[in-house]
């Protein structure tokens, strides 16, 4: 099974740390809104992953974040809380009553979207404000091991201090020049980032705590370092997130928990889904520029389609949103419970050729796009009816379309939509 290394560059043999365990975490979300659906085929490319994983006879232990403290409007620790942003922007009271019911309204809104995809759920979901005990102890490992320094706004980590630092996000081709991009204040280095903030006089703080002798809260990037940890252990085997994490989250989770435990590489494979283009730029919430599942559903667009749409291009490589291409692919699926209707409910053999078609195709890094297609050399194979049902219902395994729920009924749809549904995928 090859799989994309971020960290290397390269597609890697996958070997599990402890055969047949799979340990894997996967960044979610900070819950102060809904998660568009650029968001959405990150969690899609990581579901994939999973079920491949599974099929392969691994025993998948996932671990998902819920950001809902601490998460600052700019990466560089800079801006304030995104759940209190929230909060002025639904004109809600500034109490820690309100805030938790906020981020259990855009948790509950996130997990209902998953369902509507097909997502398997995590193992478990970890809170950020659950887990600060964790974060503060993880904090005080790497002051007592000598990576960090205090500020007036809270403890950094030295980034000059742990070597490899560049590494993941190859940042040594784009260092930025202090004074120009960024105000560095009291940071010594520009890629030095804050572990444990601390509460200034002038703000009104829902949620801190009291740590290293002042009230404050969590950085961003302790809370996955500290979870992921708890709960896979210190050297575990895959990290997943979108691409926009590499240069500054996971660069320094990375580096937080490297030093942390000792260990090298304490995550083997980091892993990226690219973005959803929309209009040449990424699809995002802080920029205003992002639709939710919700907008799909309301233009008579199921979710599954959505999912399609996103299995059509390899997780590696931009998918350019409109929404002529999801209708597209909303016909596309729709041809595709035509077929299957037209093969009857009778099962039978998984053919061999196709399976090891199948193997090839998804340890392979994932390549969908391959398996859509052979799915329409299936339909249009010699098979009797029932081996095509039963080897295309073999390969929904992993592509979670759902196809064995498919209803027996009539579906009438024009021939010009079924040549252009194939012409597309082709």
């Amino acid at each position: 099974m090859l799989l994309y290394n971020t960290l290397t560059r390269q597609k890697e043999e996958f070997k599990p740390i402890n055969s047949p365990k799979v340990s894997m975490y996967c960044c979610g979300p900070t819950v102060y809104d809904y998660q568009h659906i650029g968001n959405m085929r990150t969690y899609i490319f990581e579901d994939i992953l999973k079920r491949t994983l599974k099929y392969n006879k691994y025993k998948v232990k996932h671990i998902m974040n819920i950001t809902d403290i601490g998460h600052l409007v700019s990466d560089a620790d800079e801006g304030e809380d995104k759940m209190m942003k929230a909060l002025k922007r639904e004109n809600l009271p500034a109490t820690k009553k309100s805030m938790l019911k906020l981020a259990d309204k855009y948790t509950n809104a996130f997990q209902g979207d998953l369902k509507k995809l097909n997502i398997q759920d995590p193992n478990k979901y970890t809170k950020a404000t659950k887990h600060i005990k964790e974060q503060i102890k993880l904090v005080q490992i790497l002051i007592n091991k000598g990576y960090t320094y205090e500020t007036a706004d809270g403890i950094y980590f030295d980034s000059t201090k742990y070597a490899d630092y560049a590494k993941l996000a190859l940042l040594d081709g784009q260092e930025l020049q202090a004074g120009k991009r960024v105000d560095l204040s009291e940071k010594k280095d520009i890629h030095d980032f804050a572990l444990w903030k601390f509460s200034q006089a002038n703000e009104n703080r829902i949620m801190e705590w009291k740590a290293f002798g002042k009230k404050g809260f969590p950085g961003w990037h302790i809370e996955c370092s500290a979870m992921s940890m708890k709960y896979l252990g210190e050297h575990f085997d895959i990290h997943c997130g979108g691409i926009d994490h590499i240069p500054v989250h996971h660069t320094n989770e990375r580096a937080q928990n490297n030093c942390a435990t000792g260990i090298k590489e304490s995550v083997n494979f980091w892993m990226h889904g690219e973005f959803l283009v929309l209009d040449k730029a990424k699809m995002s919430k802080s920029a205003g520029s992002f639709i939710i599942l919700r907008n799909a559903i309301n233009k008579g667009i199921s979710p599954l389609a959505y999912r399609y749409f996103c299995l059509m291009t390899h997780y590696r490589k931009p998918l350019s949103f409109s929404w002529s291409a999801l209708e597209s692919a909303q016909n596309g699926l729709d041809n595709l419970y035509y077929e299957l209707q037209k093969l009857g409910n009778k099962k039978g053999n998984f053919n061999s050729e196709f399976k090891r078609k199948l193997l090839d195709s998804m340890n392979d890094d994932l390549n969908m796009p391959q398996i859509l297609a052979l799915i329409f050399e299936v339909l249009k194979s010699n098979l009797k009816n029932e081996d095509k049902l039963t080897t295309i219902l073999e390969f929904d395994k992993v592509l979670g379309l759902n196809l064995n729920k498919v209803k027996k009924e009539k579906i009438n749809i024009p021939l010009n939509i079924k040549n252009l549904a194939e012409q597309r995928l082709k």
